[in-house]
């Protein structure tokens, strides 16, 4: 590797890590804040926050990866233009191209590498991560009793505290209502004072409680035939163990979750995409037998005859024989008929195409969004030669805007796509296509060293044409 070579690589390297690591940080706590309502409040620990982090910022690297490109290119080309270093480079017979191609080779290996990586580890990042959000939101919050107001989160019990007089568990004035046997409050513990732990590896809690009584009605709550039926215990210290398990982030197998699109490689989204397609052409081909018998009483006798009227000669008109006003009804009822199942029989078919349309979609997906980062190499690189300019003040800006164009374009076409209005394929490729020509462009003004908007194309057009006297 010649001097040269190592020199833009070395450039090039640290913005691209340094970007990448902002980018990443900025689109998980984004994604992740989404979901923050459902995080907080249920004491999962730093390992269980962690691992979701994890997961969900492999999910966010192929989406993170074209806009480093984009910035990272932008200030290293950026930065060496504005300390003359390109053009230092260019005064000793190099062009710009051959300047390009170490961080050029980088990128595309990078591109290949964002592709497996898409359909290998994204798949099963994706199924780790979903399937820890959605045990994480079935976790009951972690307890948290208020001064003053009953807590209802332990199964069977209710609990009050009206006042607590440290944070190592003790408490004044306890209530306990206890439900775990069914029925009404059969069975109140009043308590003067307490103290409050939990044991054998947080997996119960234990309540002892000081000077108070235990009120039970034997009746549960039914007719009361006499005063005998309450019973009064007094006692100077109780304890009551009560199970956490509810409390516990059980996981669910994740098999459960593996048929969503997220979750497959290329090879299983081709799978379900075909027969998703088998089953909707199939639909489309069933309809005709399938609508075929609301006619069949039409098709019986078309000719008949009823007080010397044909049925196909009944005319709507307020003379109406009782009997034609009969065969009118049928007409209208089975015509209502054949349209709502003809509207349900088309929605069934949209529905699977539109499923089929959603996996095809995340196919393309994996192919774009690998492209993107070449294509953005492309807009960066010879963009940031253009306006000499590096930092994080311009090329942000730059960044942001191309980014955002990339994004909408793509989310639109993914919308198309969805909804049949065009085929999956161009839908999904339309962004990357409208942006490849203006890399192309900006790359032609780098070469040429022109400024952005410069464009000589019509003037070499006729010196040219001078030149060949046409």
């Amino acid at each position: 590797m010649k001097k040269l070579d190592k020199l833009i690589l070395k450039a090039f390297l640290g913005p691209f890590v340094l970007t990448f690591a902002i980018v990443e940080f900025i689109l998980l706590t984004q994604y992740m804040l989404k979901y923050l309502d459902e995080l907080v409040g249920k004491d999962l620990g730093a390992a269980v926050f962690g691992e979701l982090l994890f997961y969900f910022s492999l999910n966010m690297a192929p989406v993170a990866l074209p806009l480093a490109v984009l910035l990272s290119s932008l200030m290293t080309f950026g930065t060496l233009g504005e300390h003359h270093e390109l053009t230092a480079i260019k005064t000793s017979g190099i062009n710009l191209t051959r300047v390009l191609r170490p961080a050029f080779f980088f990128v595309v290996l990078l591109t290949i590498g964002a592709f497996f990586f898409n359909n290998i580890i994204v798949p099963k990042a994706n199924l780790k991560a979903y399937s820890l959000l959605w045990d994480i939101r079935q976790k009951k919050p972690a307890m948290n009793f208020k001064e003053g107001a009953f807590y209802n989160g332990l199964p069977g019990f209710s609990i009050k505290i009206n006042e607590k007089l440290n944070d190592e568990g003790a408490m004044k004035d306890i209530m306990i209502y206890d439900h775990s046997k069914g029925g009404s409050n059969s069975r109140v513990i009043l308590a003067d004072s307490g103290r409050m732990y939990t044991d054998f590896n947080d997996s119960y809690l234990v309540m002892e409680l000081y000077d108070g009584n235990t009120y039970v009605d034997e009746a549960g709550g039914g007719f009361r035939s006499s005063n005998d039926q309450f019973v009064r215990q007094a006692f100077d210290e109780s304890k009551i163990i009560l199970s956490l398990a509810s409390f516990n982030l059980d996981r669910t197998r994740e098999e459960l979750f593996s048929d969503n699109k997220m979750m497959k490689n290329i090879a299983q989204l081709h799978v379900v995409t075909d027969s998703l397609r088998r089953f909707g052409n199939r639909d489309k081909q069933l309809y005709a037998p399938n609508v075929d018998p609301f006619y069949m009483y039409f098709k019986a006798d078309t000719g008949q005859v009823k007080n010397g009227m044909r049925i196909s000669d009944v005319k709507l008109n307020k003379e109406l024989q009782p009997i034609d006003a009969e065969v009118l009804a049928m007409a209208t009822n089975k015509a209502r008929n054949i349209k709502s199942f003809t509207g349900s029989y088309v929605e069934r078919i949209n529905t699977t195409l539109r499923d089929a349309n959603n996996y095809e979609i995340e196919i393309w997906r994996k192919y774009t969004q690998s492209v993107a980062i070449l294509i953005m190499f492309l807009i960066g690189a010879p963009l940031g030669a253009i306006i000499k300019k590096g930092g994080l003040g311009v090329p942000v800006i730059i960044s942001i805007i191309f980014f955002i164009l990339l994004y909408v374009m793509a989310i639109l076409g993914e919308k198309w796509a969805r909804e049949s209005l065009i085929p999956v394929g161009v839908g999904m490729w339309a962004a990357n296509l409208i942006l490849l020509p203006i890399g192309f462009f900006f790359l032609n003004q780098a070469r040429n060293d022109s400024s952005l908007l410069e464009i000589d194309f019509w003037r070499k057009l006729m010196a040219r044409l001078r030149r060949n006297k046409l």
